[in-house]
């Protein structure tokens, strides 16, 4: 059995006995961590605990014994919430109104992603230095692929994770939870298993026992309707999918059928990717009161599409998909998406594109959500290529650029369509 104390990052002797010593032999703590394949694990996922409230709690030490949630309004939904919190039963993504009865002294904090992308730059930088391969996957949490690290570090990857870990916390006062195996999907499982401030291993050895009993929807991208599917032919379990041939698989549930036949063996090839592209960019908010009126939709909407061909812009891309996403007012949500015939990033192309997609489901009820992404996406540079046919594209170009070429010498409000202004004052008169 391999040791590593966690709190003075030490590697201790090896040890005959399957139960690990109480403490460790050198410092005395107990934060030690045990298994076989230790140090010839390489691939790690590195997960911030509480991330949005724990930046919260550190910059403001009267909330450390307090529940807090951040997220918008009473019609919002919860971003984050502190452990404290999740006592109540608070998760990410509860409705704000749900999570407020829960939890009823919870302090509510709004959303600074800002502040929140600066803390998670600068982990980012940390995993950086001990490896170049850092996969981000939002702002709190990445993939790293420690592989061959140990002749430049000194140390085992596993050792390097906890001088990181240990590093976070004495720096910035926050902490993160560790996943160590041999590929992306048991390292981001492995990250789940013991937080917060963990550090959990899921070796070769042990991959196919762990996995037999846990549920389908362990296995990355089985959400509820593929988990439903899956439970209607007898697969529940993981072990459930071990009797079946991959392509079998592939021929029931498309694509998705090789991930299931592959995981559920503990199989993934996929590499530690530093430059994986952007999925998808997208907007959307949540309205004070349900809304039925077109018109007030549409005037949600134009600030949207606004603020997705900003970023695309800025991140020098374009995309080939528009999708909208309604809530109605009893949750159920709805997305509905449209190809287009180039990619673009023009806000006026993604509006239209999305108003005709809102329009088709204004049907009398009533939304509490509406927001838009673009996906598909692809290099700016050949966004919005001129179409003499088309010269409602050209003339839209030609504007957006030159509102653009305004915003940069005198601000973002420096300038606005008039669909904008007449959209908000219509909103305000809806509203009222």
């Amino acid at each position: 059995m391999t040791l590593l104390c966690r709190d003075c990052r030490r590697a201790l002797p090896p040890s005959r006995s399957t139960a690990p010593p109480a403490r460790c032999l050198f410092c005395g703590h107990r934060r030690l961590v045990a298994h076989p394949e230790l140090f010839d694990l390489a691939i790690a996922h590195l997960d911030c605990d509480a991330f949005y409230a724990s930046v919260e709690k550190r910059d403001n030490p009267e909330l450390r014994d307090k529940p807090v949630i951040v997220g918008g309004g009473k019609r919002g939904v919860v971003s984050a919430a502190c452990y404290v919190a999740r006592i109540y039963g608070v998760h990410s993504a509860m409705p704000m109104f749900k999570a407020l009865s829960a939890c009823p002294d919870a302090v509510v904090i709004r959303p600074d992603m800002a502040k929140y992308s600066a803390v998670g730059r600068q982990i980012r930088e940390m995993m950086r230095e001990l490896t170049p391969l850092v996969e981000p996957l939002s702002i709190d949490e990445a993939f790293l692929d420690l592989t061959g690290t140990a002749n430049l570090h000194g140390r085992s990857p596993a050792e390097s994770l906890a001088h990181l870990a240990a590093r976070v916390e004495s720096e910035l006062n926050l902490t993160i939870s560790v996943g160590l195996s041999y590929n992306k999907f048991l390292a981001k499982i492995a990250s789940d298993l013991d937080k917060p401030r963990g550090f959990a291993v899921i070796g070769r050895a042990e991959a196919r026992g762990f996995l037999a009993e846990k549920p389908v929807s362990i296995i990355w991208g089985v959400g509820k309707s593929l988990e439903r599917r899956l439970n209607e032919r007898g697969i529940r379990q993981v072990q459930d999918l071990l009797p079946y041939e991959e392509q079998e698989l592939i021929a029931r549930f498309g694509s998705m059928g090789r991930r299931l036949h592959r995981f559920a063996r503990g199989e993934d090839n996929r590499k530690v990717n530093p430059n994986a592209p952007t999925k998808s960019i997208s907007s959307e908010t949540t309205f004070n009161q349900d809304v039925a009126d077109p018109a007030v939709l549409m005037a949600e909407l134009w600030p949207l599409c606004e603020k997705v061909a900003e970023r695309l812009t800025r991140a020098n891309l374009a995309g080939r998909t528009i999708t909208v996403k309604l809530k109605t007012q009893d949750f159920r949500q709805l997305t509905r998406s449209r190809g287009l015939s180039s990619p673009t990033r023009l806000a006026e192309r993604i509006y239209q594109a999305a108003k005709a997609l809102v329009e088709a489901e204004t049907d009398g009820r009533r939304f509490r959500l509406i927001g838009v992404g673009a996906s598909d996406l692809e290099d700016g540079s050949i966004a919005d290529p001129p179409d003499l046919l088309d010269q409602d594209r050209l003339r839209a170009v030609k504007i957006d650029r030159a509102m653009e070429a305004v915003r940069e010498k005198m601000g973002r409000d420096a300038i606005a369509r008039g669909r904008g202004l007449k959209a908000r004052r219509s909103q305000e008169s809806k509203l009222k």
